[in-house]
């Protein structure tokens, strides 16, 4: 099989446009189609939906993509082990993330890896909403949660510590809750649902995060809103270190039941489909998101 085909069928699906796809591969339109047309006539399937109006993946292109993109990354695996492969990096690399992190800790580091990386194309989708990597076309993908899929591989970019703050307006207002039975008279803002989120102190003692039995709540799907409305004296949440230590630092908020956290101990996790072979662009892209907050945040532990 022709890897040069599966690379312009992998980036046509991450276009949906063959000519511009072939056009990048140094290919004329013309001959762009009858590659992708030999391709299906080899796998027996129509990979790529096309109309007079757009390209779309058939559902056996959305099947066949992650093993093309396989088939792309043991040759140039292969290619590198015998001192013959190219030595740029090049390529569009498809990465989700939750906006908030990101926009807060990965965005400033992107020119710094574009320069070191010129060649390589990336497509960021950032968004706090559920997603799933396989029907997205993800290359690799953040998640800030406790890591349950076994059909993805996945490397530890950093801890995730969650608190609950308040604003100190809110506090003046409503008085600290003392302990965690005192939630039940507050305000509560919570994260996507109204689900019962189980805390734990130091000592072992364990509490609830209860949105249903306060005296108001509300429900947010979005981070940097869930801090913003926090900030704006709207109650008190449950909130990632991460997202709010600036805050916490210059005062705007305060933590809440400081000896309590979340208890179910979630991260960051870097993310990508299971594979034999770990593509090149991906790996760099790891690589350096490890590197960085390894090397600027000790407390960050990474695997």
């Amino acid at each position: 099989m022709d890897t040069q085909t599966l690379r312009l069928f992998v980036l046509a699906s991450e276009t949906l446009n063959i000519s511009a796809a072939g056009r990048a591969l140094g290919m004329a339109p013309a001959v762009a189609s009858t590659r992708i047309a030999k391709l299906e006539h080899l796998v027996g399937a129509d990979l790529l939906h096309r109309s007079t109006r757009k390209v779309s993946l058939s559902l056996e292109g959305r099947d066949f993509l992650p093993y093309a993109r396989e088939m792309i990354a043991l040759e140039e695996t292969a290619l590198a082990a015998l001192g013959t492969g190219r030595t740029t990096i090049s390529g569009t690399l498809r990465f989700a993330a939750p906006s908030t992190f990101a926009q807060l800790y990965i965005a400033p580091l992107l020119p710094m890896f574009m320069d070191q990386y010129p060649d390589l194309r990336l497509d960021l989708h950032l968004s706090d909403a559920e997603f799933d990597l396989i029907e997205g076309s993800y290359d690799l993908a953040l998640r800030n949660a406790v890591l349950a899929d076994s059909s993805h591989t996945a490397r530890k970019l950093a801890d995730d510590t969650r608190i609950l703050c308040a604003s100190p307006d809110y506090l003046d207002r409503y008085g600290a809750p003392k302990d965690p039975e005192d939630l039940a008279q507050h305000r509560l803002i919570a994260f996507k649902d109204n689900e019962p989120r189980l805390l734990v102190s130091q000592d072992g003692t364990q509490a609830q995060f209860n949105p249903t039995t306060a005296a108001h709540y509300l429900i947010v799907n979005d981070g940097l809103t869930q801090k913003l409305t926090t900030l704006d004296g709207g109650g008190i949440s449950i909130n990632s270190i991460w997202a709010v230590q600036k805050e916490l630092a210059t005062g705007s908020l305060t933590r809440v039941l400081p000896d309590f956290e979340l208890a179910n101990k979630p991260a960051l996790w870097l993310i990508y489909p299971k594979s034999n072979v770990v593509s090149a662009k991906v790996r760099v892209f790891m690589d350096f998101l490890i590197d960085h907050f390894g090397r600027q945040n000790g407390a960050r532990k990474t695997s």
